[in-house]
C-alpha cells in the first residue's frame, strides 16, 4: 500500500502541476507547481526505494519515509488553498493526503 501511494501521489502531483501550467493565472500557481513537483520526485524516489527488498535499510526507510510524509503534508497544504477553484488541486491534495498517512502510519514500528 505504502508503495502504491506514493507513486498514486507522484501521478496526481505531476498532472497537477503540468494543468496549473495551462492555467490563465498561472503565475499565481507558481507555489504550488514547484511543490508539485517537488513531492512527484520525492513520492517516485521513496516508492523505487521501498519496492526493493533485499538488504533493507530501516534507518534509510525511515528517512525516505519521514521526506515523504513531509512532502506531502506540504503539497497538500499548498494544493487545499486552490481546491475550491481547480479540481486538480483538490485531486492532488486528496492524493497527498493518502500518500502522508501511507508514510507516517509505518514510521511508528521502525522505531
Amino acid at each position: 500500500m505504502m508503495v502504491a501511494a506514493c507513486l498514486d501521489c507522484s501521478q496526481a502531483c505531476t498532472a497537477c502541476a503540468d494543468v496549473c501550467l495551462s492555467e490563465d493565472m498561472v503565475a499565481e500557481l507558481t507555489k504550488c507547481i514547484r511543490t508539485d513537483l517537488d513531492c512527484a520526485d520525492i513520492c517516485t524516489t521513496t516508492g523505487n526505494i521501498l519496492s526493493r527488498h533485499t538488504d533493507y535499510d530501516n534507518n534509510l526507510t525511515r528517512a525516505v519515509l519521514q521526506a515523504c510524509g513531509t512532502v506531502c503534508k506540504a503539497c497538500g497544504d499548498e494544493c487545499e488553498q486552490h481546491a475550491g477553484m481547480h479540481g486538480h488541486c483538490r485531486i492532488c491534495a486528496e492524493a497527498c493526503r493518502r500518500g502522508e498517512t501511507a508514510c507516517n502510519e509505518p514510521l511508528a514500528s521502525l522505531g
